[in-house]
């Protein structure tokens, strides 16, 4: 399945907000993001319909296992980023923007070499 950036991006969110404050909603996403809330809702959608997340009656968001997984991937792929731009001499504000847009690009190949890459440091 194909989230695009997008899509990681609200998922990444809803793993980030769940982590500091229960429950997650759609206003949260949308105030983190700065996004709108019709942005959201069309997205939440879509990640419902994939079967990532789930939306209770009260319209508080979870993760399902599957969105889990690929959130924590996409944090993972974040941290390994940062640390070897950091490692490099990139300053901190620098390394944590760009490991962002890097992350969502990055094949699972590459990630793999740069994670044992990283070992190595």
């Amino acid at each position: 399945m194909f989230l695009g950036e997008s899509g990681e991006m609200y998922l990444e969110t809803i793993m980030v907000l769940s982590q500091k404050e229960m429950p997650v909603r759609s206003l949260d996403v949308a105030k983190h993001l700065g996004v709108s809330k019709p942005s959201v809702s069309r997205a939440m959608g879509i990640l419902k319909n994939n079967e990532l997340i789930l939306i209770d009656s009260r319209g508080y968001i979870t993760l399902t296992e599957n969105g889990e997984k690929i959130a924590k991937k996409i944090l993972e792929k974040r941290m390994v980023l940062k640390e070897i731009l950091l490692s490099l001499g990139v300053d901190e504000k620098t390394a944590a923007e760009d490991a962002c847009r890097i992350e969502h690009v990055l094949s699972d190949k590459t990630f793999e070499a740069l994670k044992v890459y990283r070992s190595n440091l």
